[in-house]
Protein backbone atom coordinates (compact mmCIF):
# COMPACT_ATOMS: atom_id res chain seq x y z
CA UNK A 1 0.00 0.00 0.00
CA UNK A 2 1.12 3.36 -0.59
CA UNK A 3 -0.46 6.83 -0.97
CA UNK A 4 0.50 10.27 -1.67
CA UNK A 5 4.46 11.00 -1.92
CA UNK A 6 6.06 14.03 -2.03
CA UNK A 7 8.61 14.65 -5.00
CA UNK A 8 11.63 12.82 -4.61
CA UNK A 9 14.15 14.72 -2.09
CA UNK A 10 10.93 17.02 -0.87
CA UNK A 11 9.92 15.48 2.77
CA UNK A 12 6.66 14.24 3.27
CA UNK A 13 4.41 16.59 4.41
CA UNK A 14 2.64 15.44 7.84
CA UNK A 15 -0.79 17.01 9.49
CA UNK A 16 -0.54 15.74 13.21
CA UNK A 17 -4.24 15.58 15.29
CA UNK A 18 -4.00 16.19 18.45
CA UNK A 19 -1.14 17.72 21.13
CA UNK A 20 -1.94 15.90 24.26
CA UNK A 21 0.39 13.71 25.59
CA UNK A 22 0.60 11.04 22.67
CA UNK A 23 0.44 13.56 20.42
CA UNK A 24 3.40 15.54 22.16
CA UNK A 25 5.47 13.48 23.53
CA UNK A 26 5.79 10.67 21.72
CA UNK A 27 4.46 11.44 17.55
CA UNK A 28 5.62 15.60 16.98
CA UNK A 29 9.15 14.66 18.31
CA UNK A 30 9.74 11.38 16.40
CA UNK A 31 8.00 12.84 12.92
CA UNK A 32 10.11 15.99 13.60
CA UNK A 33 13.09 14.20 13.53
CA UNK A 34 12.71 11.67 10.65
CA UNK A 35 14.46 12.08 7.89
CA UNK A 36 12.19 12.15 5.03
CA UNK A 37 9.35 13.59 7.11
CA UNK A 38 8.32 17.08 8.04
CA UNK A 39 5.71 17.91 10.38
CA UNK A 40 3.96 20.59 8.89
CA UNK A 41 0.00 21.18 10.64
CA UNK A 42 -0.67 20.22 14.27
CA UNK A 43 -5.10 20.45 15.04
CA UNK A 44 -5.20 21.34 18.62
CA UNK A 45 -7.72 24.43 19.41
CA UNK A 46 -5.99 24.95 22.71
CA UNK A 47 -4.01 28.02 23.11
CA UNK A 48 -1.57 26.95 25.25
CA UNK A 49 -0.65 23.40 23.38
CA UNK A 50 0.04 25.62 20.75
CA UNK A 51 2.33 27.44 21.95
CA UNK A 52 4.06 24.94 23.67
CA UNK A 53 4.11 23.27 20.35
CA UNK A 54 5.58 26.56 18.53
CA UNK A 55 8.40 26.49 21.15
CA UNK A 56 9.74 23.36 20.11
CA UNK A 57 9.19 23.27 16.47
CA UNK A 58 9.31 26.87 15.06
CA UNK A 59 7.19 28.72 12.89
CA UNK A 60 7.55 26.08 10.26
CA UNK A 61 4.68 24.49 11.40
CA UNK A 62 1.44 25.50 10.93
CA UNK A 63 -1.93 24.96 13.44
CA UNK A 64 -5.73 24.38 12.64
CA UNK A 65 -8.34 23.87 14.75
CA UNK A 66 -10.28 21.04 13.54
CA UNK A 67 -9.48 17.99 11.48
CA UNK A 68 -11.89 19.25 8.98
CA UNK A 69 -9.31 21.69 7.60
CA UNK A 70 -6.87 19.31 7.07
CA UNK A 71 -9.69 17.42 4.54
CA UNK A 72 -9.97 20.64 2.69
CA UNK A 73 -6.28 21.19 2.13
CA UNK A 74 -5.56 17.24 1.79
CA UNK A 75 -3.46 17.74 -1.50
CA UNK A 76 -0.75 19.67 0.03
CA UNK A 77 -0.26 16.73 3.12
CA UNK A 78 1.25 13.50 2.58
CA UNK A 79 0.38 12.02 5.87
CA UNK A 80 -2.10 12.11 8.76
CA UNK A 81 -1.33 10.95 12.08
CA UNK A 82 -3.97 10.70 14.45
CA UNK A 83 -3.29 10.94 18.49
CA UNK A 84 -6.82 12.36 19.57
CA UNK A 85 -8.98 10.64 22.54
CA UNK A 86 -9.39 6.44 21.51
CA UNK A 87 -13.12 7.53 20.35
CA UNK A 88 -12.16 9.64 17.84
CA UNK A 89 -9.66 7.54 16.23
CA UNK A 90 -12.37 5.03 13.45
CA UNK A 91 -14.20 8.46 12.50
CA UNK A 92 -11.00 10.88 11.87
CA UNK A 93 -9.48 7.43 10.40
CA UNK A 94 -12.18 7.30 7.73
CA UNK A 95 -12.43 11.04 6.98
CA UNK A 96 -9.18 11.06 6.28
CA UNK A 97 -8.76 7.83 4.52
CA UNK A 98 -12.16 9.11 2.47
CA UNK A 99 -9.98 12.56 1.50
CA UNK A 100 -7.36 10.50 -0.41
CA UNK A 101 -4.82 10.60 2.76
CA UNK A 102 -2.23 7.82 3.92
CA UNK A 103 -2.91 7.39 8.00
CA UNK A 104 -0.86 6.68 11.13
CA UNK A 105 -3.31 5.58 14.04
CA UNK A 106 -2.47 5.69 17.71
CA UNK A 107 -3.32 2.56 19.68
CA UNK A 108 -6.21 1.27 20.10
CA UNK A 109 -7.21 1.69 16.10
CA UNK A 110 -11.03 1.50 16.79
CA UNK A 111 -13.01 0.08 20.19
CA UNK A 112 -13.78 -3.24 17.87
CA UNK A 113 -12.01 -5.82 15.75
CA UNK A 114 -14.83 -5.26 13.39
CA UNK A 115 -14.59 -1.27 13.07
CA UNK A 116 -10.30 -2.05 12.66
CA UNK A 117 -11.09 -4.76 9.92
CA UNK A 118 -13.66 -1.60 7.98
CA UNK A 119 -10.96 0.24 8.27
CA UNK A 120 -8.24 -2.09 6.77
CA UNK A 121 -10.55 -2.84 3.60
CA UNK A 122 -11.42 0.91 3.61
CA UNK A 123 -7.74 1.54 2.95
CA UNK A 124 -7.30 -1.26 0.53
CA UNK A 125 -9.96 -0.15 -1.30
CA UNK A 126 -8.54 3.12 -1.71
CA UNK A 127 -5.06 2.22 -2.21
CA UNK A 128 -3.70 3.98 1.11
CA UNK A 129 -1.36 2.84 3.81
CA UNK A 130 -3.15 2.61 7.31
CA UNK A 131 -0.89 2.14 9.79
CA UNK A 132 -1.28 1.59 14.10
CA UNK A 133 1.62 3.16 16.09
CA UNK A 134 2.91 0.28 18.20
CA UNK A 135 5.95 1.58 19.27
CA UNK A 136 6.53 -0.77 22.16
CA UNK A 137 7.79 -3.16 19.35
CA UNK A 138 10.49 -0.96 19.67
CA UNK A 139 10.91 -1.08 23.48
CA UNK A 140 14.94 -2.29 24.29
CA UNK A 141 13.37 -5.03 26.28
CA UNK A 142 11.34 -6.68 23.63
CA UNK A 143 13.75 -6.10 20.47
CA UNK A 144 16.10 -7.78 23.39
CA UNK A 145 13.69 -10.87 23.66
CA UNK A 146 12.71 -10.80 20.32
CA UNK A 147 16.67 -11.83 19.86
CA UNK A 148 17.13 -14.28 22.47
CA UNK A 149 14.51 -16.19 20.94
CA UNK A 150 15.79 -15.93 17.17
CA UNK A 151 19.47 -17.50 18.82
CA UNK A 152 17.23 -20.24 20.29
CA UNK A 153 18.61 -18.97 23.90
CA UNK A 154 15.37 -20.00 25.68
CA UNK A 155 14.63 -23.43 23.85
CA UNK A 156 10.98 -23.42 23.89
CA UNK A 157 8.92 -21.18 25.73
CA UNK A 158 6.24 -22.35 27.84
CA UNK A 159 5.43 -19.24 29.51
CA UNK A 160 5.87 -15.36 28.52
CA UNK A 161 4.88 -13.30 31.61
CA UNK A 162 4.84 -9.34 30.56
CA UNK A 163 4.03 -6.76 32.84
CA UNK A 164 3.07 -2.74 32.40
CA UNK A 165 2.63 -2.00 36.37
CA UNK A 166 2.19 0.97 38.28
CA UNK A 167 1.35 2.77 41.52
CA UNK A 168 -0.77 5.09 40.96
CA UNK A 169 -3.66 4.78 44.23
CA UNK A 170 -5.45 8.18 43.40
CA UNK A 171 -6.96 8.34 39.89
CA UNK A 172 -6.06 11.32 37.60
CA UNK A 173 -9.41 11.33 35.88
CA UNK A 174 -9.72 12.54 32.11
CA UNK A 175 -11.17 10.35 29.55
CA UNK A 176 -8.20 6.94 29.89
CA UNK A 177 -10.04 7.04 33.39
CA UNK A 178 -13.43 7.54 32.43
CA UNK A 179 -16.28 4.75 33.05
CA UNK A 180 -17.76 5.76 29.64
CA UNK A 181 -17.94 3.03 27.14
CA UNK A 182 -17.85 5.22 24.11
CA UNK A 183 -14.48 6.62 25.76
CA UNK A 184 -12.60 3.06 25.09
CA UNK A 185 -10.98 4.24 28.53
CA UNK A 186 -9.21 1.80 31.17
CA UNK A 187 -6.33 -0.16 30.97
CA UNK A 188 -6.86 -3.22 29.43
CA UNK A 189 -7.24 -0.65 25.74
CA UNK A 190 -4.81 1.25 27.19
CA UNK A 191 -1.76 -0.46 28.26
CA UNK A 192 -3.18 -4.27 27.25
CA UNK A 193 -2.95 -3.28 23.57
CA UNK A 194 0.33 -2.96 24.17
CA UNK A 195 1.25 -6.32 25.86
CA UNK A 196 -1.32 -8.37 23.81
CA UNK A 197 0.34 -6.74 20.52
CA UNK A 198 3.72 -8.04 22.11
CA UNK A 199 2.62 -11.38 22.85
CA UNK A 200 0.70 -12.04 19.37
CA UNK A 201 3.98 -10.95 17.40
CA UNK A 202 5.95 -12.97 19.77
CA UNK A 203 4.28 -16.41 19.89
CA UNK A 204 1.76 -15.95 17.16
CA UNK A 205 -2.55 -16.45 17.02
CA UNK A 206 -4.23 -16.96 20.45
CA UNK A 207 -6.44 -20.02 20.58
CA UNK A 208 -8.28 -18.49 24.00
CA UNK A 209 -8.33 -16.10 26.17
CA UNK A 210 -9.32 -15.69 29.85
CA UNK A 211 -9.41 -12.15 31.67
CA UNK A 212 -10.05 -10.47 35.31
CA UNK A 213 -10.47 -7.02 35.38
CA UNK A 214 -11.23 -5.33 38.67
CA UNK A 215 -12.26 -1.36 39.24
CA UNK A 216 -9.56 -0.94 42.62
CA UNK A 217 -9.09 2.25 43.68
CA UNK A 218 -11.72 4.90 45.29
CA UNK A 219 -13.70 6.74 42.74
CA UNK A 220 -12.19 4.81 39.95
CA UNK A 221 -14.61 4.26 37.01
CA UNK A 222 -13.14 1.50 34.44
CA UNK A 223 -10.33 -1.07 35.18
CA UNK A 224 -7.42 -0.31 36.90
CA UNK A 225 -6.29 -4.16 37.67
CA UNK A 226 -6.37 -6.59 34.74
CA UNK A 227 -4.82 -9.77 34.06
CA UNK A 228 -4.86 -11.55 30.83
CA UNK A 229 -4.12 -15.00 30.28
CA UNK A 230 -3.47 -16.14 26.51
CA UNK A 231 -3.07 -19.49 25.08
CA UNK A 232 -1.42 -19.28 21.66
CA UNK A 233 -2.18 -21.80 18.95
CA UNK A 234 1.41 -23.58 19.03
CA UNK A 235 1.20 -24.20 22.82
CA UNK A 236 3.10 -21.14 24.53
CA UNK A 237 1.07 -19.63 27.79
CA UNK A 238 1.27 -15.45 27.65
CA UNK A 239 0.19 -14.34 31.49
CA UNK A 240 0.03 -10.34 31.07
CA UNK A 241 -0.28 -8.17 33.81
CA UNK A 242 -1.22 -4.35 33.98
CA UNK A 243 -2.27 -2.43 36.46
CA UNK A 244 -1.98 0.92 38.31
CA UNK A 245 -2.52 -0.25 41.71
CA UNK A 246 0.63 -2.31 42.02
CA UNK A 247 2.62 -1.14 44.98
CA UNK A 248 5.44 -3.49 44.52
CA UNK A 249 6.33 -4.00 40.87
CA UNK A 250 7.42 -7.02 39.51
CA UNK A 251 9.80 -7.96 36.59
CA UNK A 252 8.76 -6.07 32.76
CA UNK A 253 9.01 -9.50 31.40
CA UNK A 254 9.86 -13.45 33.10
CA UNK A 255 10.03 -15.69 29.84
CA UNK A 256 10.13 -19.30 30.66
CA UNK A 257 11.44 -22.07 28.39
CA UNK A 258 12.98 -25.20 28.11
CA UNK A 259 16.65 -24.53 28.39
CA UNK A 260 16.34 -21.31 30.20
CA UNK A 261 14.94 -18.33 31.29
CA UNK A 262 15.01 -14.55 30.67
CA UNK A 263 13.82 -12.20 33.73
CA UNK A 264 14.11 -7.88 32.66
CA UNK A 265 12.90 -5.16 35.13
CA UNK A 266 12.32 -1.99 34.74
CA UNK A 267 11.34 0.39 31.79
CA UNK A 268 12.31 1.43 28.19
CA UNK A 269 13.89 4.18 28.74
CA UNK A 270 12.80 6.23 25.64
CA UNK A 271 9.33 7.39 27.11
CA UNK A 272 11.26 9.36 30.33
CA UNK A 273 13.66 10.81 27.78
CA UNK A 274 10.70 12.25 25.02
CA UNK A 275 9.15 13.41 28.30
CA UNK A 276 12.34 15.26 29.29
CA UNK A 277 12.98 16.85 26.18
CA UNK A 278 15.30 14.57 24.67
CA UNK A 279 15.47 14.36 20.93
CA UNK A 280 16.70 10.94 19.26
CA UNK A 281 18.98 13.32 16.62
CA UNK A 282 20.80 14.52 19.51
CA UNK A 283 21.43 11.92 21.24
CA UNK A 284 24.06 9.31 19.92
CA UNK A 285 23.40 7.02 22.96
CA UNK A 286 19.43 6.87 22.01
CA UNK A 287 17.64 4.37 23.55
CA UNK A 288 20.78 2.80 25.82
CA UNK A 289 20.45 1.48 29.25
CA UNK A 290 22.98 0.99 31.71
CA UNK A 291 24.32 -1.87 32.48
CA UNK A 292 22.55 -2.26 36.28
CA UNK A 293 19.40 -3.01 34.61
CA UNK A 294 20.48 -5.04 32.06
CA UNK A 295 18.17 -8.84 32.50
CA UNK A 296 19.69 -11.96 32.99
CA UNK A 297 19.64 -15.69 31.39
CA UNK A 298 19.60 -18.52 32.95
CA UNK A 299 18.28 -21.51 34.65
CA UNK A 300 17.92 -22.80 38.16
CA UNK A 301 18.60 -19.68 40.00
CA UNK A 302 16.88 -16.71 40.94
CA UNK A 303 18.03 -13.91 39.13
CA UNK A 304 17.98 -11.72 42.16
CA UNK A 305 20.48 -14.02 43.73
CA UNK A 306 23.37 -13.71 40.92
CA UNK A 307 21.66 -16.78 38.82
CA UNK A 308 22.38 -16.92 35.26
CA UNK A 309 24.62 -14.36 32.68
CA UNK A 310 23.58 -10.79 32.47
CA UNK A 311 22.04 -10.03 28.97
CA UNK A 312 23.29 -6.86 27.15
CA UNK A 313 20.36 -4.51 26.27
CA UNK A 314 20.15 -3.94 22.65
CA UNK A 315 18.83 -0.15 22.20
CA UNK A 316 15.25 0.95 22.22
CA UNK A 317 14.48 2.65 18.64
CA UNK A 318 11.29 4.47 18.20
CA UNK A 319 12.75 6.30 15.84
CA UNK A 320 12.12 3.43 13.62
CA UNK A 321 8.81 2.95 13.40
CA UNK A 322 8.62 6.54 11.65
CA UNK A 323 11.63 5.43 9.15
CA UNK A 324 9.35 2.62 8.27
CA UNK A 325 6.33 4.79 7.78
CA UNK A 326 8.47 7.27 5.43
CA UNK A 327 9.87 4.12 3.49
CA UNK A 328 6.48 2.93 3.15
CA UNK A 329 5.08 6.07 1.21
CA UNK A 330 8.33 6.63 -0.55
CA UNK A 331 9.24 3.30 -1.43
CA UNK A 332 6.59 0.56 -1.17
CA UNK A 333 8.18 -0.64 1.75
CA UNK A 334 6.29 -3.03 4.49
CA UNK A 335 4.24 -1.57 6.44
CA UNK A 336 5.42 -1.45 9.70
CA UNK A 337 2.09 -2.27 11.63
CA UNK A 338 -0.88 -2.85 9.71
CA UNK A 339 -4.80 -2.76 10.38
CA UNK A 340 -5.12 -6.98 10.16
CA UNK A 341 -2.37 -7.04 13.01
CA UNK A 342 -4.34 -4.23 15.15
CA UNK A 343 -7.61 -6.09 14.76
CA UNK A 344 -6.12 -9.85 15.91
CA UNK A 345 -5.09 -7.81 18.77
CA UNK A 346 -8.18 -6.42 19.35
CA UNK A 347 -9.69 -10.13 18.74
CA UNK A 348 -7.99 -10.91 22.17
CA UNK A 349 -8.83 -7.77 24.25
CA UNK A 350 -12.66 -7.77 23.08
CA UNK A 351 -12.59 -12.15 24.46
CA UNK A 352 -10.41 -10.75 27.40
CA UNK A 353 -13.59 -8.23 28.35
CA UNK A 354 -16.32 -10.86 27.58
CA UNK A 355 -14.19 -13.62 29.54
CA UNK A 356 -13.72 -11.20 32.54
CA UNK A 357 -17.33 -10.13 32.84
CA UNK A 358 -18.66 -13.76 32.17
CA UNK A 359 -16.20 -15.67 34.20
CA UNK A 360 -14.95 -17.97 30.94
CA UNK A 361 -12.32 -18.99 28.90
CA UNK A 362 -13.01 -17.73 25.12
CA UNK A 363 -12.13 -19.28 22.40
CA UNK A 364 -10.74 -17.43 19.42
Amino acid sequence: MTGTTGTTGTPLRVALIGYGLAGSVFHAPLIATTEGLALDTIVTSNPERQEQARAEFGDGVSFAATPEELWARADELDLIVIASPNKTHVPLATAALKAGLPVVVDKPLAGTAAEARELAALAEERGLLLSVFQNRRWDNDFLTLRKLLDEGELGDVWRFESRFERWRPQPKGGWRESGDPAEIGGLLYDLGSHLVDQALVLFGPAASVYAETDVRRPGAQTDDDTFIAITHTNGVRSHLYVSATTAQLGPRFRVLGSAAGYVKHGLDPQEADLREGRRPDATAEWGVEPESLWGRVGSGESPLTGGGRPEPTLPGAYPAYYAAIAAALRDGAPNPVTAQEAAAALDVLEAARRSATEGTVVSL
